[in-house]
């Protein structure tokens, strides 16, 4: 979970007891964390955030939110959203990948991103797209045949 003093503009934003415990960095966008700070202001404002605390507290906000109230967010912003399909934040970070892979990121940094520390795993994370494959030339179509 985030905590408020971790978000910086221009620095990978620190996130802590991430999956199975471990800590890792995100991207944050200049963007987001314009929106994540007026987020910020209303929540202080109301009373509901707290001075060093989580930016997405739980019931109890001396707790961060709990993996089940975000799944539950997670599903409700889909279905808000009118997405049909099953929508989970794992399927966020698949699709966070893919993303990625096509913009033609590097699979080396797509693995630093999501924190894996073997290439194996991140290539599960990223399926790539049909338009990626089309775009790919052959290496043996930049030979020129002898004259």
């Amino acid at each position: 979970m985030l905590r408020v003093a971790y978000a910086y503009c221009g620095l990978p934003a620190f996130v802590s007891l991430s999956v199975a415990g471990s800590d890792r960095y995100a991207m944050l966008s200049p963007a987001l964390l314009d929106l994540l700070r007026t987020w910020w202001r209303e929540g202080r404002a109301q009373g509901r955030l707290l001075d060093g605390g989580w930016l997405f507290p739980g019931q109890n906000p001396v707790n961060p939110m709990s993996t089940r109230q975000l799944s539950r967010a997670c599903r409700t912003i889909a279905a808000d959203a009118g997405i049909d399909k099953r929508v989970t934040m794992h399927s966020l970070r698949h699709s966070f990948a893919t993303h990625l892979l096509e913009q033609k990121v590097d699979i080396r940094v797509i693995q630093v991103l999501l924190g894996h520390s073997k290439i194996d795993t991140t290539c599960r994370y990223t399926q790539v797209a049909a338009t990626v494959l089309h775009e790919v030339i052959s290496p043996l179509e930049m030979l020129h045949p002898p004259s």
